[in-house]
C-alpha cells in the first residue's frame, strides 16, 4: 500500500535508527525511499571557501544523504535523494505532494547545531500540515523499533478524522496481519459529583462503547479477526501510553484535524502528546480537507 516512502534525513544517531526502520518498511512495501535533506532557508548558511561561494548546510546534505545511500545500498533498499532548499517542515510536506509519497517517516528528534530540523516543532509542524500520512518515530537508547508490527492501537473518539484515520490503519493492520488494539477514553477528569456530571459520565461511556463498536466493525470488513476492544477512564494521552505498556504495542495509528498556515500546532492535542511522548512509532493521518 506504501509504493514511495520519504524519509526526510539529518544523519544524527536517532535517524540512523530510523533509517533502517524505514528500509524494513521499503522491503515489505517493496517501496522506494526518497532520502531527503532540507538546507534551512531560516538559517544563514552561505560563505565564501577559496574565493567561491558556498552554501554549507547543502553541501552538509549532500554528505548526510550520501551516506544514507550508503546504508540503504547495504540494507538491499530501494532509494532515491534529494537535497533542496526551504523553510523545513512546510517543505517537507509540499515535497511529498509534489512527488506523490504515500508516506512520511519522520524521524522526531534531530542533531543540535548544523541540522535541527527535524526537532520537535518541526516534526509536529509535518504532522499538523501533511495530507499525506506521517509515522513519526521517536528513537531513544532505551527504546526498540520492532517490524512488521504484531500489535496495532487505533484509539478513536467517533469523530470523522478519527474514523477516516482507522480505516487507513486497519488496511495497514490487515497487510500486516496484526492484532488491532481499539482504544476510547471517557475523560471524566472534568466531571464533578452532581446528578448532571455522572448522567454525562453515563452518555460519554456509551459514545466511546459505540466509537469503538464502529471501528469493530470496519475492522471485519478489512477481513482483520484479532481485533481487541479497550474502553477506558482518564486522559486520553496517558490512557494511551498505558494502553501501549500493558498490550505490547508496536504501532499506533490516530487522526488530525486542523488548518494550514496556523501556528497553533496540535497545540495540547491528544495527538501532539501522544507523537512527543509514545516509545512506539505513531502513524497520524490528516482527514482530507
Amino acid at each position: 500500500m506504501y509504493e514511495n516512502i520519504l524519509l526526510p534525513f539529518d544523519g544524527s544517531d536517532g535517524a540512523a535508527e530510523v533509517l533502517h526502520h524505514a528500509a524494513e518498511i521499503a522491503h515489505w512495501a517493496d517501496a522506494t525511499i526518497r532520502v531527503l535533506y532540507v538546507a534551512d532557508t531560516n538559517r544563514d548558511s552561505v560563505t565564501v571557501v577559496e574565493g567561491q561561494t558556498v552554501d554549507v548546510l547543502e553541501r552538509e546534505g549532500r554528505d548526510v544523504v550520501e551516506e544514507a545511500a550508503k546504508t540503504l545500498e547495504t540494507l538491499g533498499a530501494s532509494y532515491r535523494t534529494d537535497v533542496v532548499q526551504g523553510d523545513p517542515a512546510p517543505t517537507v510536506v509540499e515535497y511529498a505532494e509534489e512527488y506523490d509519497q504515500d508516506l512520511i517517516v519522520m524521524p522526531t528528534h534531530g542533531r543540535e547545531g548544523v541540522s535541527r530540523y527535524l526537532v520537535g516543532s518541526v516534526s509536529e509542524k509535518v504532522v499538523r500540515l501533511s495530507s499525506v500520512p506521517v509515522l513519526s518515530v521517536r528513537m531513544q537508547p532505551d527504546e526498540m523499533l520492532t517490524f512488521p508490527y504484531e500489535n496495532v492501537l487505533v484509539p478513536t473518539d467517533g469523530s470523522g478524522a478519527a474514523t477516516h484515520a482507522a480505516d487507513h490503519l486497519l488496511e495497514f493492520a490487515a497487510a500486516l496481519d496484526a492484532t488491532v488494539h481499539v482504544l476510547s477514553v471517557v475523560d471524566d477528569s472534568a466531571l464533578g459529583p452532581d446528578v448532571r456530571s455522572t448522567i454525562a459520565g453515563k452518555e460519554s461511556e456509551q459514545a466511546a462503547g459505540e466509537a469503538v463498536d464502529a471501528i469493530v466493525s470496519a475492522a471485519e470488513t478489512h477481513g482483520l479477526t484479532d481485533v481487541v476492544r479497550h474502553v477506558e477512564h482518564g486522559r486520553p494521552a496517558a490512557v494511551i501510553l498505558d494502553c501501549i505498556e500493558a498490550n505490547d504495542v508496536h504501532a499506533v495509528g490516530m487522526g488530525t484535524t486542523g488548518r494550514r498556515g496556523t501556528n497553533r500546532i496540535l497545540l495540547g492535542s491528544v495527538a501532539e502528546k501522544t507523537v512527543r511522548s509514545a516509545p512506539v512509532p505513531v502513524m497520524t493521518v490528516a482527514k482530507p480537507r
